[in-house]
């Protein structure tokens, strides 16, 4: 039974361009879609020379997302080789482990020259992986030539062309190969520092935010209608009462515990705490203005009690 596909999916039709472009193997790799699945495909690669995989040709699975190009594909080894684990989706930067190190612009063939870099190199406990002894991988090499793949019919010895010695193609597949396993091995490197920096930036940030500091600047655009003097007394207010409360510096805060943190951060007076503060300096100008009016009224009433006590000291006189 034949299979339709959208021929308007982006995927479906940058899959049937890599299969018009892979349609021929080569001394290197091979790979083509199963007749009844677009999104799976078998693949064909030869051992790298001058390694441990010298002279081995190792068959394996393609699988491709829907939403492939933009999500990358999982690659799976069917054949014994020392260095992958058989029958698992192996973890390369170029694989479905890792996303974030995915490019559109890659293609099968750029995997497939991956998985042919990467083979010389230490696993290293990743997903997949396995570091078996030189006479080991030596031995399965010689034994990858006899494979038969039941799911697409194809045999180790027949799937590639044969390797012509010292070729300008076989020259050139192989120094492809090698730099693109260092390119994506540096990608991934970089990525992951980046990755690992990325929680300390995001906690320094939400300590910033939760600070009351950071809460009473957040809220100052809207009291705009004040005057100008206000403003930068509540802000030099503001900022002594947080320089008085918790004296250490914010960068500090990141290595304290959250429990810690949370006993610093209650401390500290809250907006209500605040305006109970600065409630006393209000009424002190309050008092100081009733006692002033005091004064002028007693000055005042000791004028009128003098100006009438000269007035009837002039009367008596005449």
């Amino acid at each position: 039974m034949e299979t339709r596909y959208n021929l308007k999916s982006p995927a479906v039709k940058r899959l049937m361009k890599e299969a018009a472009e892979l349609k021929d193997p080569t001394d290197h790799y091979h790979a083509q879609p199963l007749e009844d699945n677009l999104f799976e495909w078998h693949f064909t690669v030869r051992g790298p020379p001058d390694s441990d995989f010298d002279g081995g040709v190792y068959h394996g699975r393609i699988v491709l997302p829907p939403e492939y190009p933009m999500k990358p594909p999982s690659i799976i080894l069917l054949t014994a080789n020392g260095r992958f684990e058989v029958g698992k989706k192996i973890c390369l930067s170029i694989s479905g482990h890792h996303p974030e190190t995915w490019q559109p612009s890659w293609s099968i063939r750029t995997a497939l020259l991956a998985i042919i870099g990467f083979m010389p190199t230490k696993g290293e406990g990743a997903i997949g992986s396995l570091d078996y002894t030189p006479e080991e991988r030596r031995a399965l090499a010689k034994k990858s030539q006899d494979f038969y793949c039941e799911g697409c019919g194809s045999l180790m010895k027949e799937a590639l062309l044969p390797l012509t010695s010292g070729s300008a193609s076989s020259e050139a597949a192989d120094k492809e190969a090698k730099e693109l396993a260092r390119q994506i091995s540096f990608k991934a490197e970089v990525n992951s520092s980046r990755k690992s920096a990325e929680p300390t930036d995001l906690s320094q940030y939400n300590h910033l935010v939760s600070s009351p500091k950071h809460q009473q600047e957040s809220t100052t655009p809207a009291f705009q209608s004040t005057s100008t003097n206000e403003v930068s007394e509540n802000q030099a207010n503001s900022a002594t009462s947080s320089q008085e409360s918790n004296p250490q510096p914010v960068a500090n805060n990141t290595s304290v515990s959250p429990r810690h943190r949370r006993a610093q951060q209650g401390r500290v007076p809250t907006s209500t705490n605040f305006n109970q503060v600065q409630q006393p300096r209000v009424n002190a100008s309050h008092m100081g203005s009733n006692v002033l009016i005091l004064l002028l009224v007693l000055a005042l009433a000791a004028l009128i009690f003098r100006r009438i006590y000269l007035a009837n000291e002039y009367v008596f006189e005449l």
